[in-house]
């Protein structure tokens, strides 16, 4: 008897470094804001699956694949890739929440496509599916002076302020992911950017 494959209408991403020791570090708000989400939509990221950990959930009607790639950041394209390729979902149904050095702590930006910007985990993600995916960018601040090491920065820990302004976010960006899944994506850009 053939069983039909379970159908994903979305997959959202948040992109992050496992293991204890990148725990919430800037290049981990990716991670920390997925976790934070998938509490309130009562998922827990935890399944291991396409080299991510994972859950599938119900958010607005749509069913919806929750993803942490555990590839590293650098190779996190090779979770999302598998994932796609395995439920047949579109670059434009795969919303990635990331860490952005270059917006103060706290600042969101939604982004319907576009390069990577210098982030090699969207970078990854562009050479699996392309680049015409929806993303949330969450502020995590830049580099106190110019000759600051950039592996340095995005490893290290947010101070309790900027952390504050991190999480006070949070609810935010799970606001501008539904509205993404309800097909309103210009009006998401339009309440939560800046």
């Amino acid at each position: 008897m053939l069983f039909a494959k379970p159908t994903i209408d979305f997959i959202v991403a948040g992109l992050g470094n496992p293991g204890a020791k990148y725990e919430h570090t800037r290049h981990n708000a990716g991670f920390d804001a997925l976790d934070y989400a998938a509490d309130k939509w009562g998922a827990r990221v935890t399944k291991s699956k396409f080299d991510a950990l994972t859950d599938v959930v119900t958010i607005r009607g749509k069913k919806v694949l929750l993803l942490k790639p555990q590839t590293f950041m650098n190779a996190s394209g090779q979770a999302i890739g598998k994932a796609c390729s395995f439920y047949k979902v579109p670059p434009e149904r795969v919303i990635v929440l990331f860490d952005d050095i270059s917006l103060p702590p706290g600042k969101l930006r939604l982004r319907k496509t576009g390069s990577a910007g210098g982030h090699n985990g969207i970078k990854s993600i562009i050479a699996a599916i392309g680049q015409d995916f929806p993303r949330v960018k969450i502020g995590v601040g830049e580099k106190p002076h110019p000759d600051y090491d950039l592996a340095d920065w995005v490893l290290s820990k947010l101070t309790d302020t900027e952390k504050k302004a991190v999480s006070a976010r949070w609810d935010d960006v799970r606001g501008a992911v539904e509205m993404i899944l309800d097909g309103e994506f210009t009006a998401a850009q339009g309440k939560y950017n800046g």
